[in-house]
């Protein structure tokens, strides 16, 4: 076993360098012998990051012959029903869900989901355009994207004008479900013509998540129990 002229650390036999200080180890026995080149390279190569713009080009373009060849399919071949409205909006959604990623990311988080939520509501329809009647549409698909989004923007303008933690931020959380849940029972008895205002299946997601709540304002009151909630929990 030999070691480290410099440092003193142990080497195993197989080393070129010491790896504490990266002193080269040299054998008095194999000095003035030549040994075969390397055959690989000794400089380390870096692969090219792709650029966004390259991304985008390529994105765009998959997105386009997706949409194009199946429209030609749809016109040409199967063209029973217009079944490529579904496969267009599919790409339409996809567009706009990562063109704030790779496209432009200084657009603003509200602009964003309003973009997103729009796209949504655009696919919907054309799925709707192919069934029979576009009632389901508009009594229940469109209010629900609307619903979630306008739910989305405000936990998003909350965590831009308030400084939110963990703890406040579970909380406007467990706020807004059962807020979306009821709403979204009281659009299902709508549309089914059920316009008694009683509450079933929300009524249970509405009281768990108020006990929830309760609690989650008990631990941010009380700052000695927040405290060791956040240290616990390591928050």
């Amino acid at each position: 076993m030999s070691y480290c002229v410099n440092c003193g650390v142990e080497l195993e036999a197989s080393l070129k360098e010491c790896p504490l200080c990266h002193t080269p180890v040299i054998n008095l026995k194999e000095v003035g012998k030549e040994f075969p080149p390397s055959p690989y390279p000794e400089n380390k190569g870096q692969v090219e990051e792709v650029k966004r713009k390259d991304l985008g080009i390529l994105l765009s373009v998959v997105l386009i012959a997706t949409g194009g060849t199946c429209l030609l399919l749809n016109l040409l071949v199967f063209d029973r029903s217009l079944w490529s409205l579904q496969v267009i909006g599919i790409c339409i959604c996809l567009f706009v869900f990562t063109f704030p990623l790779v496209y432009y990311r200084k657009m603003p988080p509200s602009l964003s989901l309003l973009a997103d939520g729009a796209a949504v509501a655009v696919y919907l329809y054309m799925i709707a355009y192919l069934t029979p009647s576009t009632v389901w549409f508009w009594q229940l698909g469109l209010p629900i994207v609307a619903l979630f989004f306008l739910c989305l923007e405000i936990f998003v303008f909350l965590l831009r004008k308030i400084p939110l933690t963990m703890l406040s931020g579970a909380l406007c959380l467990f706020v807004e479900i059962p807020l979306f849940c009821v709403s979204l029972e009281l659009l299902i008895r709508n549309m089914l013509a059920d316009y008694t205002m009683r509450l079933s299946w929300s009524a249970v997601v509405l009281t768990v998540c108020a006990i929830i709540d309760v609690a989650l304002v008990t631990i941010l009151v009380k700052k000695r129990l927040r405290n060791e909630v956040r240290r616990r929990l390591h928050f």
